[in-house]
């Protein structure tokens, strides 16, 4: 008896270590619906540019003129104020979810005007604003800018990277925090990165088995409703032991793209194809110009003229056919395809020869 419960414990234990080799973490597949980043902007300021900065701009010297009244530095408005060593910009950034108030975020600076770089650059206290207008971060920084721009004299100029796009880590500060109702409701609900039918139920399924029935239910193609506690330590653990189970994934649409641009061709696994016979065969047709110049008789009236020729030469390569039976795979295709020697244009023209005789079990995709 004890042989018997000891080879039926190894065989589970074997089972679900295939079963976990061929799945995917639940954190790997989808995302927690309301646990998001959000996206910040502002206008600012950089300073300290070597003459790369603006040539003749009014709404530059503008705000620059509103940040020293900001200061208490009243400059009258006849007085030009020089502006090449500044230029206006706009950053951006990226508030990851949960951040809180002290924490530093990057941002990236880009130049909106006639600027010609903004290296070795400084941007001054910046406020960066959410759709909503409020103010949830403080930039301010030197900028690291990967490119480089160089002019001279004559006008000849040398431009590596972009030079006019720079970067701050940690550059901004957080001033608030961006409110969720992560511990508001009775549920989580998981939202797939590709909707799959199979997919969701299969999450579900795999909660419910652990969990209990009823603990996830499988709404549509992407969300899953999973039921949680509102404790938020107790939510957390929660969470997280749900991120880790081993998912069964779906199989894919059977799909074949083409990239008619660039003639990239990919195949998916699942593609199959029924019974069908394929032949290909090229015609070639050449036009060589080569005109020749006719000369008068000595002493005649005549003029040289020059006398179109034109040689047309037609070859035509012989075709090979190639016979793929019934539900042919990916490997099948490509042996075939391979013996054959297609070229990624002749091969997208059998594709969509195979795809008009309803010979492809799947989609072709052609962008």
């Amino acid at each position: 008896m004890r042989i018997f419960k000891y080879f039926i414990t190894l065989a589970c234990i074997l089972v679900v270590a295939l079963s976990s080799a061929q799945s995917t973490r639940l954190k790997d597949l989808a995302s927690v619906q309301g646990v998001r980043s959000n996206q910040l902007v502002g206008y600012g300021l950089v300073a300290g540019l070597a003459g790369t900065g603006e040539s003749n701009s009014k709404f530059t010297e503008q705000s620059f003129r509103s940040m020293l009244n900001n200061f208490g530095i009243k400059i009258p408005e006849n007085v030009s104020i020089k502006i090449s060593d500044v230029a206006p910009v706009v950053v951006h950034a990226e508030m990851p979810p949960f951040a809180k108030p002290g924490q530093n975020i990057d941002v990236t600076v880009s130049a909106i005007g006639e600027a010609d770089s903004l290296r070795g650059g400084s941007l001054l206290q910046t406020m960066l604003r959410g759709i909503d207008g409020n103010v949830y971060a403080i930039a301010q920084g030197s900028l690291v800018v990967g490119g480089l721009g160089v002019e001279g004299a004559d006008g000849s100029r040398v431009t590596v990277n972009t030079p006019t796009v720079g970067r701050i880590v940690n550059g901004a500060t957080v001033e608030r925090e961006i409110p969720n109702d992560f511990n508001l409701t009775d549920s989580i609900t998981f939202n797939l990165d590709r909707a799959d039918f199979t997919t969701a139920k299969n999450v579900a399924d795999t909660i419910n088995n652990i969990y209990g029935v009823g603990s996830a239910l499988a709404q549509d193609a992407v969300s899953i409703r999973v039921t949680a506690p509102r404790d938020p330590s107790k939510r957390v653990e929660f969470l997280s032991a749900l991120e880790n189970l081993d998912i069964v994934e779906g199989k894919e649409e059977a799909r074949i793209v083409v990239n008619s641009r660039t003639g990239t061709i990919v195949v998916g696994s699942n593609v199959r194809l029924r019974p069908v016979a394929v032949t290909h065969g090229g015609l070639t047709v050449t036009v060589n110009e080569d005109p020749q110049v006719s000369q008068p008789a000595p002493f005649s009236q005549g003029r040289t003229t020059v006398v179109p020729n034109s040689n047309i030469a037609v070859e035509e390569k012989q075709g090979r056919m190639f016979k793929l039976d019934t539900g042919a795979t990916l490997d099948d295709l490509v042996r075939a395809v391979n013996e054959v020697g297609l070229a990624p244009g002749d091969l997208m023209s059998v594709l969509e020869a195979l795809d008009q005789a309803g010979a492809i079990e799947g989609r072709l995709v052609i962008i």
